[in-house]
């Protein structure tokens, strides 16, 4: 079941990460493991790792009990680690306060980018890594966004960076070339929608408002369909099968969410999402 230990720590072979790493995901995104299971050998690997590093540290900076001074030297620290060959003990060791806090794809961070084929570890780390120094800039700032530049600074973080990252992934295990701008507008159109479906929450439990000075709702409606525009034209570029459907998934779900919120509702039901998967499967 195990290859080794290393320093202490035990590392598990591959096949037990990867039933580990996608049952994980299952567990903490219904909406990417779907799309994920569609990609093909070191492409599923690479993305699930990439999701599931991104994913330990927006837990981190999504946390409700650990101040913002914490999360920014937890974050900075983390992008730091993330510049070169990852030091798993110093990483438990920078989270061993806080273990009983995080949740598990947090504290197994290593783990995750184990499981990542070598050959794109270079990029879902380097990914991760500035990922992880805006969040902590961002964490600094109490997420107060105040202009438009500031709108597009924090989206381009939490989420634009997914999709340069995706587009690196592609050239590199598909040979697929995509445009970079209207990558980051893929992965910002997707973090507009989920800024408009948790815009009250967000205000109500942490006191947080992404929402530019004087701007409407109607507004940040605007902002989410000018980036989802760039989505649709960034799926032109992927001529794969698998890519498509990966990529094809959650801009539907966004695109079908922002039309639900137009009409009043909070968000999609069940149903829809499943009709919607079936759809994006059947095309």
């Amino acid at each position: 079941m195990y290859d080794h230990v290393n320093g202490g720590i035990v590392v598990k072979d591959q096949k037990t990460l990867y039933k580990e790493a996608m049952q994980v995901l299952k567990e903490t995104s219904r909406t990417f493991y779907i799309p994920i299971t569609f990609l093909k050998n070191d492409l599923k690997m690479s993305v699930a790792a990439a999701y599931l590093a991104m994913r330990a540290i927006d837990e981190i900076e999504d946390h409700e009990r650990l101040s913002n001074d914490v999360k920014f030297d937890l974050l900075t620290a983390t992008s730091e680690l993330l510049k070169e060959t990852f030091d798993a003990e110093a990483y438990e060791t920078l989270l061993a306060p806080y273990a009983d806090e995080l949740p598990e794809v947090s504290l197994r961070l290593a783990d995750w980018l184990t499981f990542c084929p070598e050959g794109s570890r270079k990029i879902v780390q380097a990914s991760t890594s500035e990922m992880s120094f805006g969040m902590a800039k961002w964490a600094k700032a109490n997420w107060q966004v105040h202009t438009r530049e500031d709108l597009d600074d924090y989206t381009y973080y939490v989420a634009g960076l997914v999709g340069t990252m995706l587009s690196e992934l592609w050239a590199w295990g598909a040979d697929i070339q995509t445009d970079r701008d209207l990558a980051i507008g893929y992965g910002r159109g997707l973090q507009a929608v989920n800024i408009l479906r948790n815009q009250h929450e967000d205000m109500d439990e942490r006191g947080v408002s992404f929402v530019p000075d004087g701007w409407t709702r109607e507004d940040l409606f605007a902002y989410a369909e000018e980036n989802l525009a760039k989505a649709d034209l960034y799926m032109k570029d992927i001529n794969k099968r698998t890519v498509l459907l990966f990529c094809r998934l959650p801009l539907a779900l966004a695109h079908k969410t922002l039309k639900a919120m137009k009409d009043g509702r909070e968000k999609m039901t069940r149903v829809e999402v499943e009709k919607t998967v079936e759809e994006v499967q059947a095309e």
